[in-house]
């Protein structure tokens, strides 16, 4: 996922479990957005991942916890045009 991931990406954060390298509770919230502000190509203690992702958290969290939300695609508006309206001369 590191190779796909970029800073400015959302990610979904999927996995709010205690920190699995020190057991303690991680403030991440199971189910919300994050933007990545930066990824860190470096093995996370676990073994699961080759990057670690800050999300402007605490520190840097294995990026197994996240999966990668798609960019959102760019939608043609309408825009109405104010045409002059025509006066009708009376004599």
């Amino acid at each position: 996922m590191s190779d796909a991931v970029g800073p400015g990406d959302l990610v979904l954060c999927v996995n709010a479990a205690p920190n699995h390298v020190t057991g303690r509770p991680v403030p991440l919230q199971a189910g919300e957005t994050y933007r990545v502000i930066a990824v860190m190509e470096f093995a996370c203690p676990c073994g699961r991942s080759d990057a670690l992702l800050d999300v402007g958290v605490d520190f840097a969290w294995c990026q197994t916890r996240f999966r990668l939300l798609p960019k959102p695609k760019a939608q043609a508006r309408t825009r109405r045009v104010s045409a002059p309206k025509e006066k009708e001369t009376i004599r």
